[in-house]
């Protein structure tokens, strides 16, 4: 027979065997929710860094930054004819030192 306990929060199911709270199917629905929706205005903050041409340094996993690229020639490799290739902005990654040795381990 349970007994309920008023401290515990109503969205937790109290398993007294293991005395660990089991998360209910709404509260981790809840936390689905919120965790997306950081994941989001964190994509979307670095999507607006980058945007505006600014470096975006994390720390521990290294740094992005937008180039730019100037127009220049090139060659279609099936006709081997020259074209001219448009000025562009390209996305460069450089991992930090941690994560190269981590990688490396």
């Amino acid at each position: 027979m349970a007994v309920g306990v008023p401290h515990v929060d109503a969205y937790l199911n109290w398993n007294y065997c293991s005395w660990r709270p089991q998360v209910s199917a709404k509260a981790k629905r809840e936390a689905k929710r919120e965790a997306a929706e950081i994941v989001e205005t964190v994509f979307e903050t670095i999507k607006d860094t980058l945007g505006n041409g600014e470096q975006l340094k994390i720390s521990g996993f290294g740094k992005f930054e937008v180039k730019a690229k100037k127009e220049r020639v090139g060659r279609n490799p099936q006709t081997g004819q020259q074209i001219m290739i448009s000025a562009r902005r390209v996305l460069t990654f450089k991992p930090s030192q941690v994560l190269k040795t981590a990688l490396n381990t």
